[in-house]
């Protein structure tokens, strides 16, 4: 593309306001925040349109001028982005929101991303930006699907990945990863178990630490979640966006899109309503939320079979119950019986068989439903993160449960 341009101008600390270059590799600010790509939005706005946008291939490279990748040969792309937001409206017919007539209800399916999870936007960015850098060595702790989109893109890249998960990941998690080129090491643990591992080996391993938000480009990527739903709408937005919590780095980047797309001039306020979904085997953000807390204390004994939502402490906890605050959002757990059952419910019912955290995320709109939180909504936007078939063992176990005796 010769029209390549980014302009991205430095970073910035998401709590104390610090600066830092973008031409250095950076993992948090020296007070413990994430840091943040700061852009010439102003600029912007007068040299990039939505019509320029309209013209070009779709996928997250389109956004390119708020993506922190200043040169094209960089670019680490397996065609991630330009995902279908799909109508439900058997699902949707049975919604009551108090206007008489039910309300527009989507499904915005990031399972057709490279490696079939949203985690594909962060690390296409992630690693584009460890490129520029000359890093040579990415590590990540993960659940599973951010394990698969780092060893793809570094595979792309020509870069290498080490992988730690917990020991009790799903095989076909481990098996793609070790496919893809990267080193995996199994943890006795829980997700948090594995940062710890990540962080420790950094001075003996030589490796760059990519875990979520302890790196600022992954939330770049996720950002254009954003921009892409906003464009999709016709740049008019959805009354409430419902959607799985874990990391939070894609509810952080998307309230981030919002804010940069009004500095722009692309939309106009009021902003969707966010509500963060979580297991009620592992839900500190909804705990904290309703406790009025500005962080999030540990979960102890992190359990569910939505493998994405077991994250017991999250380093962008403000950040997240910031946002869901000022959107005037809210938090929800579900239990795991409840996402077996709205996983279900989905595919039966509008042909669409979603990962567990997607699943969760119906659930929760009919514990919304009968709260009343939705009353006067609209439109309604879900969001499946990824795809079914890499947690088949899982959902075999939550959905007959009785079959763990049969076939162990």
């Amino acid at each position: 593309m010769s029209d390549w341009h980014s302009f991205a101008i430095d970073l910035e600390c998401t709590r104390c306001g610090a600066r830092a270059e973008l031409e250095a590799p950076q993992n948090l600010c020296a007070c413990g925040a994430p840091l943040s790509t700061r852009y010439d939005l102003a600029l912007a706005a007068r040299r990039v349109s939505p019509a320029m946008l309209a013209a070009r291939p779709p996928g997250l490279w389109r956004y390119r001028e708020f993506l922190p990748v200043r040169e094209e040969r960089h670019v680490t792309n397996l065609g991630e982005g330009g995902t279908p937001l799909l109508d439900l409206p058997r699902l949707g017919a049975r919604l009551q929101t108090g206007r008489g007539t039910a309300p527009r209800l989507l499904l915005k399916d990031e399972s057709f991303n490279p490696t079939q999870s949203f985690k594909a936007r962060g690390m296409a960015v992630a690693v584009s930006r460890a490129r520029a850098l000359g890093l040579e060595h990415l590590a990540v702790p993960s659940a599973g699907n951010a394990g698969s989109a780092l060893a793809a893109y570094a595979a792309r890249a020509g870069l290498r990945a080490t992988v730690f998960m917990p020991r009790d990941t799903d095989r076909s998690f481990v098996d793609e990863c070790v496919m893809l080129g990267a080193r995996v090491e199994l943890v006795d643990g829980l997700i948090d178990d594995c940062g710890r591992r990540v962080a420790a080996g950094k001075s003996t391993e030589g490796w760059f630490d990519v875990s979520t938000l302890k790196e600022p480009y992954r939330l770049e990527g996720k950002k254009t979640l954003g921009y892409e739903l906003a464009e999709q709408l016709d740049w008019q937005l959805p009354d409430v966006i419902v959607y799985p919590t874990g990391g939070g780095t894609g509810l952080i980047g998307m309230w981030k899109a919002f804010a940069e797309l009004i500095e722009l001039g692309w939309i106009v306020p009021p902003l969707p309503r966010l509500v963060s979904v979580q297991a009620s085997g592992c839900a500190p953000i909804v705990r904290a939320f309703h406790a009025g807390a500005e962080h999030a204390d540990a979960w102890q004994d992190a359990h569910t079979f939505a493998l994405g939502l077991r994250v017991p402490v999250a380093v962008a906890d403000f950040l997240m119950l910031r946002a869901l605050r000022a959107s005037g959002g809210t938090a929800v757990a579900v239990s795991d019986a409840e996402i077996a059952a709205a996983g279900s419910d989905l595919a039966t019912s509008e042909g669409i068989f979603p990962a567990p955290e997607g699943a969760a995320t119906w659930a929760a709109v009919q514990k919304l439903e009968a709260s009343e939180f939705l009353h006067g909504a609209q439109s309604i936007v879900l969001f499946n993160t990824g795809g079914w078939t890499k947690y088949g063992e899982g959902w075999r176990r939550a959905l007959h449960p009785t079959a763990r005796e049969a076939h162990p």
